[in-house]
C-alpha cells in the first residue's frame, strides 16, 4: 500500500519476491540478503514464491522466525523463469496445488507461532484475474475459501500482462 500513515510512509511494505525453493536449500544465506529488514519498515510482508508445499512451510516458518509482520504469496508473476517452475501465475492454472501452497504457508505460520508461544503471522496472497483469459469465478473462490488474511488481484490476466489498462470492474 503506498497510501501514507502519518509521517508520510506506506502503511505497510512488502520486500522483492523471494523463492521459497531457495530458502529452503543450503543456497539460503544469498536469499536471506534479501529478506533483511530495519524497523521503520514495519510492518513488513515477505513476498514468497514456490509450486512446493514442503518448501513453502519451511520458508513460512524461517520468515517468522526472521521477525516478519506477514507472508504474502505470489501468484501472478508472468515471468517464464518463474512459471517454468510451476509457479507465479501458473498456479491459476493448477488451483488443487496452489490452494496446497497457501495452506503449506498457514501451517508454517502455525506451527512457528505454537512452539514459540506467538500468534501466528497471517499469509495473503497476490494473482490475477485469470491466465489466458478471466476466470474469476473458477480461481477467486478457491483462494477465499482458505481464509487468507487479504487477497491482492491485478486486474489483468497473466496473457495481458501489463500490456492493457487494468480492469477495474473486476
Amino acid at each position: 500500500s503506498r497510501m501514507g500513515k502519518k509521517g508520510g510512509g506506506p502503511h505497510v511494505m512488502w520486500t522483492e519476491f523471494v523463492s521459497a525453493d531457495g530458502l529452503a536449500s543450503r543456497g539460503r544465506d544469498v536469499l536471506l540478503r534479501d529478506l533483511a529488514f530495519s524497523e521503520v519498515e514495519r510492518p513488513i510482508v515477505a513476498q514468497l514464491f514456490t509450486s512446493n508445499p514442503e518448501n513453502m512451510k519451511f520458508a513460512a516458518k524461517l520468515v517468522a522466525k526472521l521477525g516478519y509482520d506477514g507472508i504474502d504469496i505470489n501468484m501472478g508473476c508472468p515471468d517464464k523463469s518463474i512459471e517454468k517452475q510451476g509457479a507465479g501465475a501458473a498456479m491459476i492454472k493448477n488451483p488443487e496445488l496452489a490452494q496446497k501452497v497457501i495452506q503449506a504457508a498457514q501451517q508454517g505460520a502455525l506451527e512457528y507461532a505454537q512452539e514459540n508461544g506467538t500468534k501466528p503471522i497471517p499469509v495473503s496472497v497476490k494473482t490475477r484475474v485469470g491466465y489466458n483469459k478471466v476466470e474469476l469465478e473458477r480461481w477467486i473462490p478457491q483462494i477465499l475459501s482458505l481464509n487468507v488474511a487479504a487477497l491482492t488481484i491485478h486486474a489483468r490476466t497473466r496473457k495481458e500482462m501489463s500490456l492493457v489498462p487494468a480492469n477495474w470492474e473486476y
